[in-house]
């Protein structure tokens, strides 16, 4: 299984999600500068995503939807803070309404992502932190949790078929 560990720190206001993949570190970066291949795991699979706008460098933004099995539509945003291929990315993220802005009353989680080479594999540390413990809260019983084990559960098959190409 790609997951190894997910854990919640309430105190530290924090989620840790830690994978390892059969690629090396330059492969599984792809997987995040590449809006075509971020789309095809980033959400659960029922929850497919799709990205608008992705401007991948220090500054830039990226907005997109995730479309449920009724054709509902959640949209969110980032705003990259740190890009420091292929070891280490940043950024914040958020909802965001119809017309793509941000909703301030959901806040903002700020994502970190680290990788390292183990061996030929590559490990991923994605920490999230939260503003504040209802938020925190509020986004665990939303099942975040849950689709972000399903959501990175799904690299593997997108690793695989470059592997064989």
């Amino acid at each position: 299984m790609t997951v190894i560990s997910s854990t919640k720190n309430l105190e530290a206001l924090s989620f840790t999600l830690i994978a390892e993949f059969d690629a090396d570190i330059q492969r599984v970066w792809q997987i995040w500068e590449d809006p075509r291949q971020l789309e095809r795991w980033w959400g659960p699979p029922t929850w497919p995503a799709t990205f608008e706008e992705f401007d991948f460098r220090p500054g830039g933004k990226a907005s997109y939807y995730m479309t449920g099995p009724d054709g509902e539509k959640a949209r969110g945003w980032w705003r990259f803070s740190t890009i420091e291929g292929p070891k280490r990315l940043a950024f914040d993220d958020g909802f965001a309404d119809d017309n793509g802005e941000p909703v301030e009353a959901m806040g903002t989680t700020h994502a970190s992502v680290n990788l390292e080479g183990v061996g030929d594999r590559t490990r991923m540390t994605l920490l999230s932190t939260f503003e504040s413990e209802e938020q925190m809260e509020q986004m665990v019983q939303m099942g975040m949790e849950e689709g972000m084990k399903e959501a990175v559960g799904q690299i593997d098959a997108i690793l695989a078929e470059h592997a064989n190409a």
